[in-house]
């Protein structure tokens, strides 16, 4: 049986496919046969490297620019007295290696996740669901891979949802207790809810009590009820329906469930279980809709058990980022 290659062979790989694209010397021409012929390993590493070259241009330029940007956002937090450089990428290839450089390293290189947790109370890492009693006595449960920042100055109880999704036990004070998110914000007094960012806005769902929902300063409020959601974004809020609360917060159990969902965001959903990236290409995929109850605890069991109805392909590279075609 074959020993598949190590990270260090498939970065060794990455590299001789960039030194073979920039007029490579008859020597490096010489020496790279004597390294594709000294281990089994090292042809298999060079194989996933050209299915990277041939995938990964336009997801690494946005990802490797999306990093950019926030790593410059969290330099400016800093303070930083050094003037910061815009990254410049010279070509697809340098894109998908610096990528997987930075995949490979593990969570530590997610300047996103940087941003978002610079000044956050509680925070929770990729495949953690954890819950948080605060002050006042209430309870958030942190869905995996997010992050609050709390305020209890003022005479009010301020939440600033900065990533991923949350789900409040209000206690009842006498003090509004409100969650801002995507631009809008949910406000109550005692209750039970949750609130999701979304690519765009946000998504708040009530399992009971009474939620006054508002998508933007100047917005009109909302009041839901227990078993009814409300997704907002750029100011403006979708019609409220009615939902089975209990099954879309199924998360807090370790479940994950879905009726005549798109694939794009269930793979969504599952990111944030899964400690590296995962990219989905196929945008007609991704409209297709799934449907079923899966184990957040192992997304790769999930997206195999999808593969195997939707026939999507799954790349696997350097064990941080999976592709989906």
């Amino acid at each position: 049986m074959n020993i598949p290659p190590t990270p260090a062979q498939e970065q060794a790989a990455l590299d001789w496919l960039g030194l073979l694209h920039d007029q490579p010397s008859s020597g490096d021409q010489a020496t790279f046969s004597r390294w594709l012929r000294a281990d089994p390993a090292h042809a298999e590493a060079y194989a996933k490297a050209q299915v990277l070259w041939e995938l990964s241009e336009e997801p690494a330029r946005k990802l490797a620019d999306e990093d950019a940007l926030a790593l410059q956002a969290y330099l400016n937090k800093m303070n930083s007295s050094r003037r910061s450089r815009a990254l410049r990428w010279p070509g697809a290839l340098a894109l998908a290696a610096c990528l997987l450089v930075m995949v490979s390293m593990g969570a530590g290189w997610q300047p996103s996740r940087w941003v978002d947790e610079l000044g956050a109370d509680y925070v929770t890492a990729p495949g953690e669901v954890k819950a948080f009693t605060l002050a006042d006595r209430s309870v958030v449960t942190l869905d995996a891979d997010s992050a609050i920042a709390v305020d209890f100055s003022h005479g009010q109880r301020h939440i600033q949802l900065r990533r991923g999704a949350g789900f409040f036990s209000v206690a009842h004070t006498g003090q509004s207790f409100v969650v801002e998110a995507g631009g809008g914000q949910a406000q109550v007094l005692g209750t039970q809810f949750e609130v999701r960012l979304q690519p765009a806005g946000a998504e708040v769902t009530v399992l009971s009590g009474r939620v006054g929902v508002t998508p933007s300063e100047q917005g009109r409020q909302q009041v839901l009820t227990a078993g009814q959601q409300v997704a907002y974004a750029d100011g403006v809020a979708d019609a409220m329906q009615a939902v089975d609360s209990e099954s879309r917060l199924a998360w807090r159990d370790g479940w994950l469930n879905y009726y005549q969902a798109p694939l794009a965001d269930v793979v969504r959903d599952l990111g944030r279980y899964y400690p590296g990236r995962l990219l989905l290409l196929n945008e007609e995929m991704g409209a297709k809709r799934v449907s079923g109850s899966f184990p957040s605890k192992d997304p790769l069991a999930v997206l195999n058990a999808l593969q195997a109805v939707l026939g999507f392909e799954q790349h696997r590279l350097l064990g941080r980022i999976i592709v989906l075609r």
